[in-house]
């Protein structure tokens, strides 16, 4: 066990060394919770036989080669990699803040779209199609949703696979590179949404905590990338996510799209466009941003979070 696991009553097991690592382990700690690193991917693991408290290391050297899932009290979020994830809690043994049907509801855009839209939700208009389908029947659901439109895979993050496309020609010539990739056989997610495309639209990343709003940012461009004609604004492709107070309209819409999902730490993407604001997906995997970013008592609310779920 580390030394701080010692000087701490809880110890939180991560399964991601990026940024939200080293936010929660500094912030935490004042509340009594040791943050630890667990790594599940790019790496062997035990599954059957041998010692239960030998897992070999990886090649480089990283983890500790005798007890290292051995001491954590809870987990964080669900490993994003759900096969390796299964092994790892069974290993550790521990309740999730967010567990694996959490991160399912949200990574499943079509479904949670779906379970917001039943529950009275604002939403954009948006069709699942799964392949392989009918190009007459993908053609007729984009005309229903209407040009421009955004092609985007059904279960990827940070902006990957989404296009923009103004007509039918270049919808195929997207839905057909899609067609090869679901044709392998070994692609588990062999759908795509179809939605409609809000212009000039401003782009807001609210977190909610344990049904609380807790702080929200804006994702903006550079004006050199909108000047070159880039509209995507996830932080990982290059937007600038700055601090903002959402009005009393978003704070509600944000803390009902968590409830309606069930997600105990909730990231909700909204877009104000046109007077209209929807929610236009979800993330159970958020990163954690600056703590300037979130209202005051966060951290230790999320702490509380956090025990409560030790508790369980």
């Amino acid at each position: 066990m580390s030394s701080a696991a010692s000087d701490s009553d809880i110890r939180l097991a991560v399964t991601t060394r990026a940024e939200t690592f080293e936010r929660l382990r500094e912030r935490l700690a004042p509340h009594g919770i040791a943050v630890d690193h667990v790594r599940t991917d790019e790496r062997v693991l035990r599954v059957a036989g041998g010692d239960a408290n030998a897992d070999v290391a990886d090649v480089a050297g990283e983890g500790d080669p005798t007890g290292e899932f051995d001491g954590f009290d809870v987990g964080w979020v669900y490993p994003s990699r759900l096969m390796e994830g299964a092994v790892v809690d069974t290993r550790l043994g521990v309740p999730w803040v967010n567990g694996r049907d959490a991160v399912l509801a949200s990574r499943n855009k079509a479904g949670a779209l779906a379970t917001l839209a039943d529950a009275g939700l604002p939403v954009p208009e948006t069709r699942l199609v799964s392949n392989p389908a009918d190009e007459a029947a993908v053609l007729a659901a984009a005309e229903a949703v209407g040009y421009p439109l955004v092609v985007k895979p059904n279960s990827a993050t940070r902006g990957v696979g989404i296009a923009r496309v103004t007509d039918p020609d270049s919808l195929l010539g997207v839905t057909d590179y899609l067609d090869l990739v679901h044709d392998y056989r070994a692609t588990g997610d062999k759908s795509y949404l179809l939605q409609e495309f809000l212009p000039e639209a401003t782009d807001y990343r609210a977190m909610v905590l344990d049904g609380e709003y807790g702080g929200a940012v804006e994702r903006r461009l550079p004006d050199a990338a909108l000047s070159a004609g880039r509209w995507k604004h996830n932080v990982h492709r290059g937007a600038v996510a700055e601090g903002v107070n959402l009005d009393d309209d978003g704070r509600r819409l944000a803390e009902a799209a968590a409830e309606a999902l069930g997600v105990p730490l909730l990231g909700v993407d909204l877009l104000a466009s046109d007077g209209r604001l929807v929610v236009s997906e979800t993330n159970a995997r958020p990163t954690v941003d600056a703590a300037e970013k979130y209202r005051e008592g966060f951290d230790a609310d999320l702490a509380a979070l956090v025990r409560r779920t030790a508790d369980r």
